[in-house]
């Protein structure tokens, strides 16, 4: 594992300075409030029309129009600056309340009345159907008061947690373990491209990739977002050249492909994901697809598929699918992957480890002033704090749940897999999580201690893994950015963010009732969403649940024995790392309608493009794909405001 080709080329792109500078100053304030209040709004358009946000092309249009402006004010940004912009943009893009928007929509859907579900949702995540908000499409009523408030705390704590554990298990895996985290430099290489074009010289390498990216998305996002924008709002329905989110397929192919959801997803952005992505994790999953493109005539023509019948389209295929099998061989196939990085985590700590533990201790606690480090102690004091403020608020909205299994969760269960994690992350590019362990606990607390309802399937838990933040911390320091601006620059985001947020959320859901045709992902998924969201939520409720009827041992068994022994043919053949995960993965894909364009970019990025430019072609791809989403997000942004801008004026009286 440690010797793994693919995964030496991913850590020896990047290295870290020897300098560190602090990137907050009053260009970080003008910035966030630029993001909060014109990027924000276009990311949560994108997000309800194309299911993706704007995602890193509000980071890349900030930075750009930050760092033309600074050149005709004679001035310049430097690359810590242009870090803490990226970071603050990320931030804001969370946009936390537009998640009121699902919860109206949950209350009210067809998936809650379907399963009885309706009258159990609490009033504290949104109120009942009847209230006068869904009417005025409002949330700026005393209905809301509740939710609004607590959606305010959870924000506040969860960013201040995110200087707590993830920063001590950084400091451990990273300081002491020496590990290499392979994936961080992919997402530090675009930020340095930026920073390449703020400086006099515009020749280097960087800033002509990420250019030639921005075009092909400002062409591509014409077509694909801007087009059915602009047409919706003067005719009865918009012009799609491509069809969101794929073109379906399910029927044309039912009779030689049962019970298969069959499409292709034409968004362009696939193609360089597929780039980017570790070759062998692409071509795993499909592997992985074809698997299943095999499997499931076999196991409907067997009775195992029994819920599907023709005429269904993706949506229903998935879930009627899932239902009858593959919850939970997906549970299985999820056991088989945590338990193989598991393997792999408790492998490598005799490599590790070769010190005493006197030394481990004296590089833990050593700090580097110049990086920013602040003392251990203070992140695990926030760490400590933050799990039992999570604790105390669960118990009060839920009074009837076993504080034992808060206490465990935090204190317990979230320390291990967080470290399992942030070590595969920083060995292997790879995150690790046990499924069904939150899920698994709450039945049991309703089946053997007497817990009825569905509150604390929407309570704030402290059930987390912060291996993944690990490897944002890496990031920091490749960009040789100081820890204490991020600090700076978390608070100074939280205000603007939930401010923000709020506003544009009421905005949105005032020009149209989402879900609808206006909003063509929401409309087509999220029926989809809530029914797997309720399904699973039933399980705590008093007599027979639709998600005991979904839940079969025997196949979970077969899910977890199937994905160890892929893994141990696939490791005995000594084949790459990224593919035995990627086919172990694959094997559970549930609408694969994306991997064609993936498994494409793949081909051409390892066939074509590494041949021509060479070991240089590992750091191009990442600022291209980095070039490509900021000219999307350029259109979203044209398209968001010529829309907003279009209906609200149907509303103005003349």
């Amino acid at each position: 594992m440690q010797e793994d080709r693919e995964l030496q080329e991913y850590r020896d792109l990047l290295s870290p300075p020897d300098k560190f500078e602090d990137g907050f100053g009053w260009k970080s304030i003008i910035g966030a409030i630029f993001i909060g209040f014109l990027m924000m709004p276009g990311s949560m358009y994108l997000g309800l029309v194309v299911g993706t946000g704007i995602g890193p092309a509000a980071r890349w249009v900030t930075i750009i129009l930050f760092a033309e402006i600074a050149k005709r004010a004679y001035t310049k940004l430097s690359q810590q600056e242009i870090f803490v912009l990226y970071y603050m943009a990320g931030a804001a893009l969370a946009s936390p309340f537009s998640g009121l928007l699902w919860n109206q929509y949950l209350i009210q859907s067809e998936a809650a009345r379907m399963l009885g579900l309706t009258q159990h949702i609490p009033a504290w995540i949104a109120p009942p159907p009847g209230s006068e908000s869904f009417t005025d499409r409002t949330f700026f009523h005393r209905d809301w008061l509740i939710p609004i408030l607590l959606m305010v705390g959870f924000e506040i704590i969860s960013a201040v947690d995110h200087f707590g554990l993830s920063y001590a298990l950084y400091r451990l895996t990273s300081d002491v373990e020496k590990l290499p985290f392979p994936m961080a430099p992919v997402g530090a290489l675009g930020n340095m491209a930026l920073a390449e074009s703020t400086r006099k010289e515009e020749s280097g390498w960087k800033w002509r990739v990420f250019s030639i990216g921005g075009m092909i998305g400002l062409s591509f996002g014409a077509l694909y977002v801007l087009l059915p924008a602009a047409s919706a709002t003067v005719l009865s329905e918009p012009i799609r050249l491509f069809p969101i989110p794929w073109i379906e397929l399910t029927n044309v192919t039912e009779d030689v492909l049962p019970a298969v959801a069959t499409g292709i997803q034409l968004d362009l952005g696939l193609l360089f994901v597929g780039m980017v992505l570790p070759f062998w994790a692409v071509i795993g999953g499909g592997i992985g697809f074809i698997v299943t493109l095999i499997a499931n005539p076999i196991l409907y023509s067997y009775g195992i598929l029994h819920r599907w019948h023709k005429g269904m389209g993706t949506v229903d295929t998935v879930f009627a699918n899932s239902f009858d099998f593959y919850m939970s061989f997906g549970i299985g196939l999820g056991l088989a992957i945590a338990a193989i990085g598991i393997f792999h985590v408790f492998r490598s700590f005799r490599q590790t480890y070769q010190g005493s533990l006197k030394e481990r201790f004296e590089v833990l606690f050593r700090h580097n002033p110049g990086r920013g480090d602040f003392s251990i102690w203070i992140a695990i004091g926030i760490y400590v704090c933050s799990t039992t403020t999570y604790i105390v608020l669960s118990s009060l909205l839920v009074p009837g749940f076993p504080w034992i299994f808060l206490v465990a969760y935090g204190f317990v269960y979230t320390p291990v897999i967080s470290y399992v994690s942030a070590r595969m992350e920083g060995i292997a590019g790879q995150f690790v999580s046990l499924p069904m362990v939150r899920e698994a606990s709450f039945i049991a607390a309703s089946r053997f201690f007497g817990y009825t309802g569905i509150g604390i399937w929407y309570a704030p838990i402290p059930i987390h893994n912060y291996g993944k933040s690990t490897v944002r911390w890496r990031e920091i320091e490749l960009t040789g950015t100081s820890f204490r601006s991020i600090i700076k620059a978390e608070i100074l985001v939280i205000p603007i963010v939930l401010v923000a947020s709020l506003l544009f959320s009421q905005y949105i859901w005032r020009l149209a009732p989402i879900p609808s045709n206006q909003y063509p992902y929401a409309q087509e998924l999220w029926h989809l969403q809530a029914l797997n969201t309720l399904l699973l939520q039933s399980a705590t409720l008093e007599g027979s649940s639709p998600f005991f009827q979904a839940l079969n041992v025997q196949y979970m068994g077969w899910g977890m024995g199937l994905g160890l022994l892929t893994y141990g043919v696939l490791a005995w053949f000594k084949l790459p790392i990224m593919l035995i995960y990627g086919v172990t993965r694959g094997l559970g894909q549930s609408t694969p309608h994306g991997i064609f364009l993936e498994i494409v970019g793949a081909l051409l990025g390892r066939y074509y493009f590494k041949k021509k430019y060479g070991l240089a072609w590992g750091q191009y791809a990442p600022v291209l794909l980095a070039g490509f989403s900021c000219g999307m997000g350029l259109m979203g942004m044209l398209a968001m405001g010529f829309s907003l801008i279009m209906r609200s004026l149907g509303h103005i009286a003349y």
